[in-house]
């Protein structure tokens, strides 16, 4: 009996325990923020709320608080913040807010990137783990390899579309894992074309309260309210449809090749998910590679074109250390890695991040993140936080390199996410750029029009963002005809 009761007393005081520390926390005050307007909160950005979020980082801390209608915005700004509560908290921060624009409307409830977390979730980045994950990622070498043979001769004969070429790269190598695709992609593909489309679309909508249905739910039941993004769904869920059925038809014909598509539809059960959110895996996919890679060689080019020192120490490396760059030469070449890396860094492709739902209380410096709080990690604020990238505007690929001269492995840049919803397709966009980074770098000195100076700050107003078309000068740095041998079909 004595037993029973010491055990009873034990429970009562660990529940008393967890009762008054519960209290506590939700005494703590939220995170600073600017001031709220009676009766609906702060308003959101209109245009780059990346840029305001970095100001009000600056104005407010490193984490800063927004109320928008019932919905409490919690922006993270700085990088040690962002380890502590995005990475550290990863397993609270796992879950998305409720998205009826983006993921029920656009999306059909099937688009991974803003799944909720879940049985659901985790089948579906199961089914990503098989052909994204880093030992399938080496297998895409020859690939990527050849399209970006193609992307340095593309360059070579018309340098003033580089950035549609960066995009027909990523698109080329995408569909080639994802659907087995074997035949050039051109410019005027409509699958090309669509997919651009519709990346257009999607990042519009993903951007910070772009659609007041997801802060006031009620307006979903206004009549066509939701009309253009439903009409949205039906064109993307049919292009994606039409790209597995393809598939679907070659394995019944025995013609299918080696692809993503292929492996997922020949053991449905291992994967337990039906055939529409399949379609909508592998077309998502497809879009999100080729728009974040495609924007990632831009800005690569970019940073190239404005920033001719650091552009020159990577190729006096390159000339030092190998002839054709591959990817069995990274190791050798850190300066070429650093490169990429800063531009990364110096214009994040996701520059707002997407954002995260707090599963449950989480403190931080005496501040209360509540449950249920929309949390975004803002790449563009913590990019430029000072004190671990001193002067973060400037352009500096050193930063990533040790007094030795290899790459630093205390330094990171939160590129592709935070904790638990990093983007799966890392280990295959990473090697994309470093292999283009490398070749271009290699074939090309690239500079400015002095009559056309780049404006470095110029690109859409989206979820994944795209430079203003810009001008660049080309100079070869190598044999025009030995460009040509060493990058031609093939070779």
């Amino acid at each position: 009996m004595a037993i029973i009761i010491a055990c009873a007393l034990v429970v009562l005081a660990s529940l008393w325990i967890v009762k008054q520390r519960y209290q506590a926390a939700r005494r703590l005050p939220l995170p600073p923020g600017p001031p709220r307007r009676w009766p609906l909160g702060n308003t959101m950005p209109k245009s780059y709320a990346p840029f305001q979020f970095a100001r009000w980082t600056e104005q407010y801390g490193p984490v800063f608080s927004l109320k928008q209608g019932h919905r409490l915005f919690v922006i993270i700004g700085r990088h040690q913040a962002a380890v502590d509560i995005m990475e550290n908290e990863g397993v609270n921060l796992a879950d998305r807010p409720r998205s009826i624009a983006v993921q029920e409307t656009l999306s059909g409830g099937l688009r991974v990137v803003v799944e909720g977390s879940g049985e659901k979730l985790r089948r579906m980045r199961r089914v990503l783990h098989a052909g994204l994950q880093p030992k399938v990622a080496v297998t895409y070498e020859p690939i990527q390899t050849k399209h970006a043979k193609n992307l340095v001769l593309d360059i070579l004969n018309n340098p003033k579309n580089h950035q549609r070429h960066a995009f027909r790269y990523s698109a080329s190598v995408v569909l080639s894992f994802t659907y087995g695709k074997t035949t050039p992609t051109f410019y005027t593909d409509p699958e090309v074309v669509d997919i651009n489309r519709f990346s257009v679309r999607f990042g519009q909508s993903m951007k910070p309260g772009a659609y007041l249905v997801d802060t006031y739910p009620i307006l979903r039941f206004v009549p066509g309210y939701l009309s253009q993004l439903k009409a949205w769904h039906q064109e993307e869920y049919a292009l994606f449809k039409r790209q597995m059925d393809a598939v679907r038809l070659q394995m019944r014909e025995g013609t299918a090749g080696p692809s993503f598509t292929r492996l997922v539809l020949e053991h449905p059960k291992q994967y337990q998910l039906e055939d529409k959110a399949l379609e909508y895996i592998a077309g998502g996919m497809f879009g999100a590679g080729t728009d974040t890679t495609a924007s990632s060689i831009t800005f690569m080019i970019m940073a190239a074109a404005v920033h001719i020192d650091a552009q020159a120490r990577a190729q006096q490396e390159l000339d030092n250390v190998v002839g054709l760059p591959t990817f069995a030469d990274q190791e050798m070449l850190p300066q070429v890695t650093a490169f990429m890396l800063e531009s990364m860094r110096w214009r994040p492709v996701a520059l707002a991040g997407f954002e995260h739902r707090a599963t449950k209380d989480i403190i931080w410096n005496n501040y209360l993140i509540p449950a249920g709080a929309t949390v975004i990690g803002s790449h563009w604020a913590i990019a430029n936080d000072p004190e671990v990238f001193p002067e973060p505007h400037k352009f500096n690929p050193q930063r990533w390199i040790d007094d030795a001269g290899r790459l630093r492995t205390d330094l990171r840049f939160f590129a592709f996410g935070f904790g638990r919803r990093l983007c799966p397709g890392q280990h295959v966009a990473n090697r994309s750029v470093f292999l283009t980074t490398a070749l271009i770098l290699w074939a090309f000195r690239l500079s400015e029009n002095p009559t056309a100076k780049i404006d470095t700050l110029a690109f859409s107003d989206t979820a994944i963002i795209h430079a203003t078309p810009f001008e660049i000068c080309l100079e070869k740095r190598i044999d025009e005809n030995l460009i040509r041998e060493l990058c031609a079909p093939g070779e």
